[in-house]
């Protein structure tokens, strides 16, 4: 298997503002694209956290994810106490539930599922003009993945983050 250096040893990064269509299309700015399809366009769209999707490469997605699934195997096979298959479970049931997944289409645009849809809590891009705030997402690279936004959720992650960002670096180098 690879290791996911070899699958995208470099790192996505940038910030845009975009606009969900109202079919709801997301547009991934080229550079983004290239990086995330690399020689496969198939791609992973999972949830992050509330008001965020994360867009993956799917190799390096399956590199991650099957990792993680092999050591629970490894815990469920060796046996658990009768308080870890709660958790067990809830690892189940939210790795069912957190990806699906995904295709640009022709023009780096990406649909947006529904259950993911109110999970990210925006709106299409609709002919009125009550709102036309609630249909901008925020599209960023965050190094390994791209992530969807919902703007008023990454401007509070922002905030509880970027004052812990010096020691972020100094952790990493």
């Amino acid at each position: 298997m690879p290791s996911h250096h070899d699958i995208r040893p470099e790192i996505i990064l940038g910030e845009f503002r975009c606009r969900l269509d109202n079919r709801y299309r997301v547009p991934i700015p080229p550079d983004f694209d290239r990086w995330l399809t690399g020689n496969s366009p198939e791609l992973v769209l999972a949830k992050e956290r509330p008001g965020c999707l994360s867009l993956w490469n799917r190799a390096f997605w399956e590199a991650k994810v099957n990792a993680k699934i092999r050591l629970v195997q490894q815990k469920v096979q060796q046996g658990f106490q009768d308080e870890r298959i709660g958790q067990v479970q809830l690892f189940g049931r939210l790795l069912s539930s957190r990806h699906q997944d995904a295709k640009l289409d022709k023009q780096r645009r990406l649909t947006v599922p529904k259950s993911f849809r109110d999970f990210l809590g925006v709106k299409p891009r609709t002919g009125d003009a009550e709102d036309p705030e609630q249909s901008n997402v925020m599209v960023v690279g965050a190094a390994v993945c791209v992530e969807v936004w919902n703007p008023a959720a990454w401007l509070e992650h922002l905030r509880q983050r970027m004052p812990k960002f010096r020691r972020l670096i100094d952790r990493l180098f």
